[in-house]
């Protein structure tokens, strides 16, 4: 067998592995296995034949998960079943040409010579997943590649993408259209900002369970608010509308929106999202999420940014 046939399994260190036998020297395993998957894949002019047989069982579960992470549909995965005698004898490999005794053990503990052209061995193909045109993953290691999967999976099967109408004043979320009063919907586009805008971990692919763009009612009620909530009638309204400037006018000596408006205008909103939803499960994703007790109320949306657009 020509040497570039064989490929040794090094540490992250470059170090040839004798064995795999703990975390680093596991995860080193996974991680070239998947690069030779990833890089495979990419040639189409190639099919893949993978086989989990033999080696240590992490490695055969590597070569699955990668094939669901890269495989194409002419890939294929199998797995070689041997009867249990032969299954793992040390003196058994595969069925020579010429059969001949080896020692086996039986079922009931027993040992016995057996001839090896006795060997039942059937090739079964096993079915996987296929995620590659359904995520987008760069070259990393098959732990993140593996969270980055999870990622995306969980966001694009969940989360429909939120649509704001500044036209006709209404939220699309998916196939349902809601429509808002005009400060109704102005909250809500200023809560979409700090998500989209004003985000804290702009590191982070996905928002997931991340608050941090969430904010307080003293700064919902405050002077800084009441400007981008005006910025926000000028998209619904234009900027020459009389409305936008009526609204600071009446709140500008306050020195902003007083706290039970804000609350007020939330709870209608959260009402007409849950009206509006016909699976009750995305509600949670689209409405005005709180977290805190009263008075250190945190508020903002739990929907992922890459799934906001205002038009």
């Amino acid at each position: 067998m020509p040497g570039d046939c064989l490929i040794v399994i090094k540490s992250h260190d470059g170090v040839p592995l004798q064995d795999i036998r703990d975390n680093k020297e596991n995860e080193a395993a996974g991680d070239i296995i998947t690069g030779f998957i990833r890089e495979k894949a990419k040639d189409l002019t190639v099919r893949l034949h993978c086989s989990i047989a033999g080696g240590r069982k992490t490695m055969g579960f590597y070569l699955g998960g990668a094939l669901q992470l890269f495989g194409r549909p002419w890939d294929r995965l199998y797995h070689v079943l041997v009867s249990p005698e032969f299954e793992s004898n040390p003196d058994f490999f595969y069925p020579p040409k010429k059969p001949k005794l080896i020692p086996c053990r039986m079922p009931d503990g027993t040992g016995k010579k057996m001839s090896t052209d006795m060997a039942d061995i059937q090739l079964a193909e096993l079915p996987f997943i296929r995620l590659k045109e359904k995520l987008h993953l760069g070259s990393n290691s098959f732990r993140v590649l593996v969270r980055l999967g999870q990622e995306g999976i969980d966001t694009a099967l969940v989360q429909e993408p939120l649509r704001v109408n500044l036209r006709d004043r209404a939220l699309e979320i998916g196939d349902r259209t809601l429509y808002f009063t005009p400060m109704e919907l102005a909250l809500y586009i200023l809560l979409m900002e700090q998500k989209l805008h004003h985000c804290r971990r702009r590191e982070k692919k996905y928002c997931l369970e991340c608050i941090d763009c969430y904010t307080s009612v003293g700064y919902l009620m405050g002077r800084e608010a009441l400007k981008t909530l005006v910025a926000c009638y000028e998209k619904i309204f234009g900027k020459d509308s009389l409305r936008s400037k009526e609204l600071y006018e009446k709140y500008r000596k306050r020195g902003g929106i007083p706290s039970k408006i804000i609350r007020q205008v939330i709870s209608k909103i959260r009402r007409k999202i849950e009206d509006g939803i016909r699976d009750k499960n995305l509600v949670p994703f689209y409405t005005i999420a709180s977290v805190g007790s009263y008075g250190t109320t945190q508020y903002g949306l739990s929907l992922e940014k890459g799934k906001m657009v205002i038009e």
